[in-house]
C-alpha cells in the first residue's frame, strides 16, 4: 500500500476508534513499524494527529468528537467496562451518572438491578434506565445540549447539590499524563464537579481512547475516584500516582 492511500486509511481508522496503534497499523497494513512512524509523525506535522505513547490520536483541539461518532467508537470495550462498573454497584444504591456515552453505557448493565435512585443530567441514561421499573430517576433542569441529551449550566449544578448520594459515575473526554479528567465545556464541568462533592465514593469509567488526550476544562484528579475503570493497561506513571493516591484501577481480564 502507498503513503497516499495508507494515509486516508490511517485517518479513517482513527476517526472510526479514537486512536490508532503503530503496532496495529503495520500489522493491518503489512509494512513496518517504521514506514508507520514515519506515516504518523508526517500525519502530526500536518494536524491531522496527535502523537500519543505507541501510536496517535485525534487531536483535541478545543472540540469534542461528535457524539453520534463517539457513541460507535470502541464500542464492545464500553460495555466491558460498564458491565464491571455495574457489578461493583449494588442493590438500593444511590447515584450519579454524568453525560457521556460510557455512562450510558453503564446505565444500561444498571437494568437489572433493584431499587436504585440514580440522579442524572444525561436525559439519555434516564431514558434507558426507564426500562427497569424498581429504579427511581431523578432528572436536572438545566440549558439542554441538544448534540448529546445533556443538561448543563448552573440549573443543573444547583439541583445536584440538593443531594448526597453513594456512588458518583463518572465520564471524562480526557485524561492527560498528570491524571486530571478533562472536558471541553466549562458549563458541563460544574455538574461533574458537583457530583463528585455531593457523593461518597467515586467511580471512573473511561475506555483507553481518552489517555493522553488533552481538553481545556479540569473535572478532578484521579485521586479524587476510588476506582477507575478501563480497558487496557494505564501508562505507569499514571498506575504509580493510583498507587500513592490509593485509586484502584481494574481494567477486567
Amino acid at each position: 500500500m502507498t503513503r497516499g492511500l495508507r494515509h486516508p486509511e490511517i485517518m479513517e481508522i482513527a476517526r472510526k476508534e479514537g486512536r490508532v496503534t503503530v503496532d496495529d497499523l503495520a500489522s493491518r497494513m503489512r509494512v513496518t513499524v517504521q514506514t508507520v512512524r514515519r506515516d504518523l509523525t508526517a500525519l502530526t506535522e500536518s494536524g491531522q494527529l496527535d502523537r500519543v505513547h505507541g501510536g496517535a490520536i485525534l487531536p483535541s483541539g478545543v472540540a469534542n468528537i461528535g457524539y453520534a461518532t463517539r457513541r460507535e467508537m470502541h464500542d464492545q470495550s464500553k460495555i466491558a467496562i460498564a458491565r464491571r462498573c455495574a457489578q461493583a454497584i449494588p442493590d438500593h444504591a444511590s447515584l450519579f451518572l454524568n453525560i457521556g456515552t460510557s455512562t450510558e453505557a453503564v446505565a444500561r448493565e444498571l437494568l437489572g438491578h433493584n431499587n436504585l435512585l440514580v440522579v442524572t443530567n444525561n436525559m439519555n441514561v434516564a431514558n434507558i434506565l426507564v426500562a427497569n421499573p424498581t429504579c427511581q430517576i431523578m432528572v436536572s433542569g438545566g440549558a439542554l445540549r441538544r448534540t448529546d441529551g445533556g443538561l448543563i449550566g448552573d440549573l443543573a449544578t444547583s439541583f445536584v447539590a440538593q443531594f448526597k448520594v453513594d456512588i458518583a459515575v463518572i465520564g471524562c473526554s480526557a485524561l492527560d499524563d498528570d491524571g486530571d479528567l478533562l472536558d471541553f465545556d466549562i458549563s458541563e464541568i460544574g455538574v461533574s464537579k458537583a457530583m463528585l462533592r455531593q457523593s461518597r465514593k467515586a467511580f471512573l469509567v473511561a475506555d483507553s481512547s481518552k489517555f493522553g488526550r488533552s481538553a481545556p476544562a479540569r473535572i478532578a484528579s484521579l485521586r479524587d475516584v476510588e476506582t477507575f475503570f478501563t480497558n487496557a493497561p494505564v501508562p505507569k506513571n499514571l498506575t504509580d500516582k493510583c498507587a500513592t493516591w490509593g485509586t484502584k484501577i481494574d481494567i477486567g481480564s
